[in-house]
């Protein structure tokens, strides 16, 4: 199945020195059929168009789905076009976000295609992953407590509750319980007896919480 490749969108500045770098890099991928279309604004010719996509400092950077600022190299950009193609991308992005603290953009990325909330499970089922991304995907899923959103993850978060690592079942027992489905108690329940006693506590916890929300329904 061929993949539609991304367009882009680039604005650039007087004296930028990142700026080059990135319009060469850009336009060789448009040259590889990596890129559709490239699309390049001066900020200084049409600033009306940089205030509408709230363009701050350049080079600002629209590649697909994603939004990147500043240096990046050829080999970084090449592998953002072939993320901006896939579903894989979408994890990317957001660890990405997370790292350079734009949480913010993080929870406005998912908000646009809430499917994507669902390749967030990748972080949480990865122990090792960056502590500031793991609590950052946290909250991202946390937002949407007790919505259909989250509700359609309680297959995925099921089968987390049986990872190997301890962390990882715990973090499913806490979001199976902001599910607000009673289907989520009966996953729950089981890591009551689980090894672990931060698994068993927050297993406790979580089902409290499901009592909670079924009472409210």
């Amino acid at each position: 199945m061929s993949v539609t490749p991304p367009d882009a969108l680039l604005f650039i500045a007087p004296g930028c020195p990142h700026c080059p770098t990135v319009m060469q890099g850009l336009g060789e991928l448009v040259k590889q059929a990596l890129i559709g279309k490239l699309t390049i604004v001066n900020v200084a010719a049409h600033p009306e168009q940089a205030a509408e996509y709230g363009v701050r400092a350049a080079p600002w950077l629209r590649l697909g789905p994603f939004t990147l600022t500043g240096s990046h190299s050829p080999a970084e950009l090449r592998q953002w076009t072939e993320w901006a193609s896939g579903e894989e991308g979408a994890v990317h992005y957001v660890e990405h976000l997370l790292k350079e603290g734009g949480y913010k953009q993080a929870s406005k990325f998912i908000a646009e295609d809430t499917s994507r909330l669902k390749s967030l499970l990748n972080i949480v089922s990865n122990p090792a992953a960056n502590i500031e991304v793991r609590l950052g995907v946290s909250a991202l899923l946390e937002a949407y407590t007790n919505a259909p959103e989250l509700k359609n993850l309680l297959p995925q978060l099921a089968e987390l509750t049986h990872h190997a690592d301890h962390r990882v079942r715990a973090d499913a027992c806490h979001l199976l319980g902001l599910t607000g489905s009673a289907a989520a108690r009966g996953y729950v329940a089981a890591c009551l007896n689980d090894s672990e006693e931060e698994v068993r506590e927050i297993a406790q916890d979580a089902l409290e919480e499901l009592e909670t929300a079924q009472l409210i329904q």
